[in-house]
């Protein structure tokens, strides 16, 4: 009875309550329902105020006539933006020089310039004879020579250093403050500086001078480049300057001047006066300084796929030609032939193999061709063998900033390095041709059964169309395809070198 009585309790209290939820629902609808009716009346109400759209039109001239009027003004918009492609006469050279070495760097000099096509000027610390002759630098082969300001009011404190430095770092500023006409471009050089003024065009142009760039190259020597700095460029290998970062430096260079008493050379010093610009170094593998001894042959044998705009300390290495009366002659050489017909692929490296007698081909185009015994892999070959020193005379391999591999220890694998003689253009077929000259060496014996290269090729031909876009393309080393073998009653090897056809590549 109680559990009963209970029960029948519970059903009188939630009938009790029905009608207040029912009140309370409502009490929560009508709101709701009020915003959505007002909301429903704005879109009503706005949506009649807003025009119909019309029908799009069918084509016709009228309508033609205004979409290329709109091409024809948004062209005229972006060819008001547009610049001339940049070329010599926008780059201005600043070339760091001394007196007492003038009379035998500047024949460097000669080697590169061209008179009235080039502006630039030499800056010296002290008067040379050409500051007294009545005749004008140009016919002499020389950019504007002058002397650079004095500096004897910023510190210098290295130990070990030489305060010309200063000046030196100073040269782009200068140069600068010339306010020459339509720059772009200020390169700085030293006086045994040789630049390939068509190569160095070829990569500016495709940068924007409007922007802050500094470009330019490491050094060859790790240590070096841990001494000084890997964000440095180094002015031997020669940097370049956008004109808007050249008048900030201007602006600023004094006062840094004052703040780094304690570097040691210019380059250095220049880089700190970037860092505080904020503007890093844009590395370019073109440029080279060179801080080696011995001989180039490794280097230049195996260059970058990227095109050759610099090379420096040229005194302290072999001629790049052996048997040539000094190195401005060996220069001469090569600028007068293969920088003079195609100066895109001057030491372009191609790889190739020599099925019939089972010899690795490698084409330095320009400068030399190295033919080995047996097959080596294009990995191996486009390495640089060892053939020069590093700038600290006692560091070992482990000293470069870059890969090398070692010169070969087995007679039968000593190269055979094929230089370059003779540079011509053959205008009926559009091609140039070039022929290489075994530089015959005392060399050890070897008991290989493999054909000996010195006993049956004395010479090697190279075929090869000029190809200014080069550069234009994505990096590819060029293919080289071996057309004829030496036999019997021939001692020549001709080759095709040329831009690699669909589906070729150095195949061992």
């Amino acid at each position: 009875m109680k559990y009963s009585n209970g029960l029948s309790g519970y059903k009188d209290i939630s009938a009790d309550l029905c009608p207040l939820r029912r009140r309370l629902m409502l009490y929560l609808l009508l709101p709701l329902l009020s915003l959505y009716f007002l909301y429903t009346l704005n879109l009503v109400l706005s949506s009649a105020n807003y025009p119909q759209p019309e029908p799009c039109p069918r084509t016709t001239t009228s309508s033609s006539t205004a979409i290329n009027h709109l091409s024809i003004i948004n062209d005229s918009k972006i060819s008001e933006t547009r610049f001339a492609e940049t070329g010599l006469q926008h780059i201005v050279f600043g070339i760091a020089a001394s007196a007492r070495l003038w009379d035998m760097r500047k024949e460097y000099i000669k080697v590169w310039w061209r008179p009235n096509r080039m502006r630039g000027i030499v800056w010296l610390d002290k008067p040379v004879r050409e500051f007294n002759s009545t005749v004008p630098p140009h016919r002499l082969g020389l950019p504007m020579l002058k002397l650079s300001s004095n500096t004897s009011r910023f510190r210098y404190t290295h130990r070990q250093g030489h305060r010309s430095a200063i000046r030196l770092s100073r040269i782009v500023s200068e140069t600068h403050r010339l306010s020459l006409p339509n720059v772009r471009w200020y390169v700085m050089g030293d006086e045994d500086t040789v630049f390939l003024p068509d190569n160095l065009v070829r990569t500016l142009a495709k940068l924007d001078h409007r922007q802050m760039y500094y470009i330019g190259s490491n050094s060859e020597s790790h240590l070096q480049n841990i001494y000084f700095s890997y964000n440095m460029a180094y002015g031997g290998g020669g940097f370049a300057i956008s004109r808007p970062l050249a008048q900030a430096l201007a602006a600023m260079q004094d006062g840094c001047l004052n703040r780094y008493p304690v570097l040691y050379g210019s380059d250095d010093r220049i880089q700190a006066c970037m860092a505080e610009l904020g503007v890093p170094l844009t590395r370019h593998p073109g440029f080279h300084q060179y801080d080696v001894y011995g001989d180039l042959l490794g280097l230049l044998l195996a260059h970058p796929v990227a095109p050759l705009i610099s090379l420096h300390h040229l005194d302290v290495v072999q001629p790049i030609f052996p048997n040539s009366a000094t190195r401005a002659v060996a220069l001469r050489k090569l600028f007068a032939g293969p920088v003079r017909l195609d100066s895109a692929g001057v030491m372009q490296q191609s790889i190739c193999y020599d099925k019939v007698h089972r010899w690795t081909v490698s084409v330095s185009w320009g400068f030399a061709v190295q033919v080995v015994r047996g097959i080596m892999s294009p990995r191996e070959m486009e390495m640089p063998a060892r053939t020069f020193l590093n700038w600290y005379r006692r560091a070992d391999y482990t000293a470069y900033a870059f890969n090398t591999r070692p010169v070969a220890r087995n007679p039968c694998q000593k190269p055979y390095v094929y230089y370059m003689s003779e540079a011509r253009f053959v205008e009926s077929k559009r091609t140039t041709v070039t022929r290489y000259d075994l530089n015959r060496t005392d060399r050890p014996a070897c008991r290989w059964r493999m054909a000996d290269p010195a006993a049956i090729l004395d010479h090697i031909v190279v075929y090869k169309k000029p190809d200014p876009g080069l550069w234009d393309r994505s990096p590819r080393r060029n293919c080289c395809r071996v057309v004829s073998t030496p036999t019997g009653d021939r001692s020549t090897m001709s080759i095709d070198v040329g831009v690699c056809k669909e589906g070729e590549f150095s195949q061992i």
